[in-house]
């Protein structure tokens, strides 16, 4: 998902550096499907500051059989995390304005 921000935002996929938080809010297990969702928010000259958030969007069954699923009614947030991103500024081939 960083990498995926960092392009649309510079045309470069840039580096994560680091994260400032991260939080488990619940468990997954193998055979959940997750979303992640991020967006950026606060672009310096290089770095970018971003915020994720993953849903668990199906849970896996394996009560019923080793391939059952169930799709959940409401997704439930099982993480989420604030990181940065730096994109050199000679990569970088979009031009940000202060806002």
């Amino acid at each position: 998902v960083a990498t995926e921000l960092a392009i649309l935002c510079d045309g470069d996929e840039g580096l994560l550096v680091g994260y400032e938080s991260i939080e488990f809010l619940a468990p997954l297990y193998a055979g959940d499907f997750v979303e992640v969702t991020g967006r950026i928010t606060k672009i310096g000259r290089t770095s970018r500051r971003m915020e994720f958030e993953a849903r668990k969007v199906i849970s896996a069954r394996r009560d019923l059989s080793d391939s059952a699923a169930d799709v959940l009614e409401t997704p439930i947030i099982v993480g989420r995390a604030i990181g940065t991103t730096v994109v050199k500024a000679e990569q970088q081939r979009k031009i940000h304005t202060a806002a």
